[in-house]
């Protein structure tokens, strides 16, 4: 099935891409293109940075979906920071060119939100996950798992938006969140799921089946 309907450009990215396109066309009209062409480069980009496109949603209640655009920089067993917990972590990079939309990995309910500001260093990078601003969701799935999603900030992102509070019922591919300009989402999973992805496999948000629950 597809996910709930909504505009294929996200609903954050309007201002910014009504003044990049009204300061182009005002140049355009009153310089010329020669001078308008750079704004309207910027226009595009814009354009393209906040494209939601609606996606379809794989698997059952046991399927852990990515819940960002971008590439696997890390799965590893590390301590959940935030259950204080063993967990399987799998980290996914958003670099600009990717959808910057960010989307329930599982059904269930939001049983905790915690915001932490930071540090703004590059997302690519594992110590962003301790350091940088981040949001964490801790998600009780339906099929009775405990799994924490955190949005963390990078270099270039300076906010994280989360549409969500505890007691929120998400389903799986649910847009829940946004960061704007670059960054990561890490899933902190339990150490006995079944891993699908590989480190510097590309994953799209809600198409791509990150692991399967036990």
């Amino acid at each position: 099935m597809s996910d709930y309907p909504h505009p294929i450009i996200a609903e954050e990215g309007w201002p910014f891409l009504g003044g990049a396109v009204v300061a182009a066309a005002l140049v355009h009209v009153l310089a010329g293109l020669a001078w308008a062409l750079p704004l309207w480069l910027i226009a595009l980009f814009v354009l393209q940075f906040f494209r939601d496109p609606p996606r379809e949603v794989p698997g059952d209640a046991k399927s852990v979906l990515s819940p960002a655009d971008g590439r696997i920089v890390a799965i590893e067993p590390v301590r959940d920071p935030w259950l204080e917990r063993d967990s399987l972590k799998i980290s996914v990079f958003m670099n600009v060119f990717n959808v910057h939309s960010n989307r329930s990995p599982v059904d269930g309910e939001v049983k905790q939100r915690w915001y932490h500001p930071g540090k703004f260093i590059n997302a690519d990078l594992d110590k962003a996950s301790t350091e940088n601003e981040r949001n964490a969701l801790h998600i009780r799935a339906t099929a009775g798992h405990d799994i924490t999603c955190v949005q963390v900030a990078g270099l270039i992102a300076r906010r994280i938006l989360c549409y969500v509070e505890a007691g929120a019922q998400l389903l799986r591919g649910q847009r829940y969140g946004f960061i704007r300009f670059g960054s990561r989402v890490d899933l902190y999973l339990p150490t006995d799921v079944r891993v699908k992805v590989a480190i510097g496999d590309k994953v799209s948000a809600t198409s791509t089946v990150l692991a399967e629950l036990p």
